[in-house]
C-alpha cells in the first residue's frame, strides 16, 4: 500500500483519540441530569463513570498487544467502530442499564491510544516523533479538558443525549478516514495473543477497579471492599506468573522490568492520580454553595469556563514538550511536569478564596500534565522495540488510569469524610484532599528523578543506524537482545517509509 504522508495519517488519529479523552470527561458534569431523566439513583448513575473506566481498562492494553500482532490499522478501525456504536446505543438509551452496556462497548476505543503511538512510531521520520508524540498527548488533553467545557453548553441548549451524539457523528467520520487513509503498519510482532493472560489481567483490573470506585459507597473496610483488593493482588501475581512463561506474552515482562519502563510507569500512576483529581474535585469546590462559608457557587457552564485555562496549558505543555527535547530531556521534562502538579496542588491547598485563584492552579497543573504525559509516552515508545509498542503504551495509559482513579476515589473519601449541616462537605474535606493531591505529585518528582539517563533522547539525523543507536547505549540494543527484536531504528522491513 502506498504510505500517506505522515501529517495525513497524524490528523486523523487525532480526531479519533481525542473524541474518546472528550469522552472520559463530558459526562461527569451531566451526571446530575441523567440520573434526573432516567429515574436513577446517585449509586446507580455513577457506573456510566465505572462501566467506561473498567472496560476501557481491560481493552486498552489488550488491543494494544492485538494491534501489534494483527496490524495496528485494522484494529485501531476496531477500536473506533466500537466507539461510534456504543455512543449511537448511548445517545438512544431508554434506561440507565442499556446506557451502562453502551459505556462499556464505548471503553474498547481505549485503544486508540496504544495503537497510535505505535503508528505514530512506525510512520514518522524519527527526528520528528518526538514532536509528534507531544503534539498527539496534546490533542489528548485538549480532548478531555474540552469534555469539562462544552458538557454545561451542550445540556443546557439541546440535552444530554448530544453528549453522546456528537462524538458518534465526528468518530464515524474519523473510522472511515482511517480505513481509507492511514496505511498498515510495516511491522509486525511475531505470535499469537494469549488469551489466558488477557482473561487473568481484565479479571485483575475488575477486582481493582471496582472496590476502588464503589469504596466511598460500600466503605474501605467493607468485606467487598477488602476481598476484591485481595483477590486483585493474588491475580495480578498470577498474571505475572502466567506472562512470564509464556512464549507469547501478552505484556512481556522483561521490557516491564526495564528500569525506564517500570520507573516511567510508576511515575505514571501516582501523576495519574492527581490529574483525575483535578477534573472531578475543583468543579466541584467551584459548584460548592457559598452558603458553606468558602464555596463558589458556579453553575456547571462557568465551572467549564473555570477550567479552560487548565485546557489551554495542557495543549501548549504537549506541543512543547517534543520540541524541546534537544535540550531537556524527557526525563527532565517528566520531573518538572510532575514538579507543576504539586505546586498547583500545593496553590490549592492555601490559596483557593476566589475564581481566578482555582484558574491560575488548573492552568499550572495543566502544563505539568501536557509536559509529563508526552514525557512518559516518548520514554516509553523509544525503551521497548518497535513490535511491543501497542502493548507497552498501552499498559502506560492503563497504569495512569488505574492511577486516576485510585487518586479519585481516595479523595472522595477524604472530602465525604469532612461532611458539615445539609450534607456539604467543609473547607478542610478539600484542603486535606488537595494536600494529597499534593503528595502524590511530589512522589511522582522524586520517581521521575530516577529514571535513567538512557530515557534522554536526541533528535535523529534520519538514518536506521543513527536512530538505533540513539535510544541510547543502556535500552536500546540491550530490549533488542532481551526480547528478541531490534533496536528501535533497526526494526523496519527493507522498504518501509521512514
Amino acid at each position: 500500500m502506498k504510505r500517506t504522508h505522515h501529517q495525513l495519517t497524524f490528523a486523523v488519529l487525532a480526531v479519533g483519540a481525542g473524541v474518546f479523552a472528550l469522552l472520559q470527561s463530558i459526562i461527569a458534569p451531566a451526571l446530575p441530569v441523567i440520573q434526573s431523566s432516567l429515574g436513577t439513583s446517585q449509586s446507580t448513575v455513577t457506573w456510566v463513570m465505572t462501566a467506561y473506566l473498567l472496560s476501557a481498562s481491560v481493552f486498552t492494553p489488550i488491543l494494544g498487544r492485538v494491534g501489534d500482532i494483527l496490524g495496528k490499522k485494522r484494529t485501531l478501525v476496531a477500536a473506533t467502530s466500537a466507539l461510534a456504536v456504543g455512543s449511537v446505543l448511548a445517545a438512544l438509551a431508554p434506561n440507565i442499564g442499556v446506557l451502562i452496556l453502551a459505556r462499556v462497548i464505548q471503553g474498547a476505543g481505549g485503544a486508540v491510544f496504544p495503537l497510535s503511538f505505535g503508528i505514530i512510531r512506525d510512520e514518522f521520520p524519527p527526528a520528528r516523533m518526538a514532536a509528534a508524540v507531544g503534539t498527539f498527548s496534546a490533542v489528548l488533553a485538549v480532548g478531555g479538558g474540552l469534555g469539562i467545557v462544552l458538557a454545561g453548553p451542550v445540556v443546557e441548549t439541546l440535552d444530554y443525549h448530544w453528549l453522546f451524539w456528537l462524538p458518534a457523528i465526528v468518530v464515524t467520520l474519523s473510522t472511515l478516514a482511517a480505513y481509507l487513509v492511514v496505511p498498515e503498519s510495516p511491522i509486525r510482532s511475531p505470535g499469537r495473543v494469549n488469551f489466558t493472560a488477557a482473561a487473568v489481567l481484565s479479571a485483575a483490573l475488575v477486582a481493582l477497579l471496582l472496590p476502588i470506585s464503589q469504596a466511598s459507597s460500600w466503605g474501605w473496610g467493607s468485606a467487598r471492599v477488602v476481598g476484591l483488593l485481595v483477590l486483585a493482588a493474588l491475580l495480578f501475581v498470577l498474571w505475572v506468573v502466567v506472562e512470564s512463561r509464556s512464549a507469547s506474552p501478552l505484556i512481556d515482562m522483561r521490557i516491564m522490568r526495564q528500569p525506564v519502563v517500570w520507573r516511567t510507569n510508576l511515575t505514571a500512576l501516582l501523576f495519574g492520580a492527581g490529574l483525575l483529581s483535578m477534573f472531578v474535585f475543583v468543579p466541584q469546590f467551584a459548584q460548592t454553595p457559598p452558603s458553606t462559608g468558602y464555596g463558589l457557587g458556579a453553575s456547571v457552564t462557568e465551572t467549564g469556563l473555570l477550567m479552560l485555562p487548565m485546557t489551554v496549558t495542557m495543549f501548549v505543555g504537549g506541543l512543547l514538550s517534543g520540541r524541546i527535547e534537544h535540550r531537556f530531556s524527557a526525563r527532565a521534562q517528566l520531573a518538572a511536569g510532575s514538579a507543576f502538579g504539586a505546586l498547583s496542588g500545593l496553590a490549592l491547598t492555601t490559596w483557593h478564596d476566589g475564581r481566578w485563584q482555582l484558574a491560575v492552579a488548573a492552568a499550572l497543573f495543566g502544563l505539568g500534565a501536557g509536559l509529563a504525559y508526552s514525557a512518559m509516552t516518548n520514554l516509553t515508545v523509544r525503551s521497548v522495540p518497535a513490535h511491543q509498542t501497542g502493548a507497552a503504551s498501552g499498559m502506560n495509559a492503563n497504569i495512569r488510569t488505574v492511577g486516576g482513579s485510585i487518586g479519585a476515589a481516595v479523595m472522595s473519601s477524604i472530602v465525604a469524610g469532612h461532611l458539615g449541616e445539609g450534607g456539604l462537605p467543609r473547607e478542610s474535606g478539600f484542603t486535606s484532599g488537595f494536600a494529597m493531591l499534593t503528595a502524590m505529585c511530589l512522589a511522582a518528582v522524586v520517581v521521575a528523578l530516577f529514571v535513567p539517563a538512557a530515557g534522554r533522547t536526541r533528535p535523529a539525523a534520519g538514518t536506521s543506524a543513527e536512530t538505533g543507536a540513539e535510544t541510547g547505549a543502556e535500552t536500546g540494543a540491550e530490549t533488542g537482545a532481551e526480547t528478541g527484536g531490534s533496536p528501535v531504528g533497526q526494526s523496519r522491513p527493507a522498504g518501509a517509509r521512514v
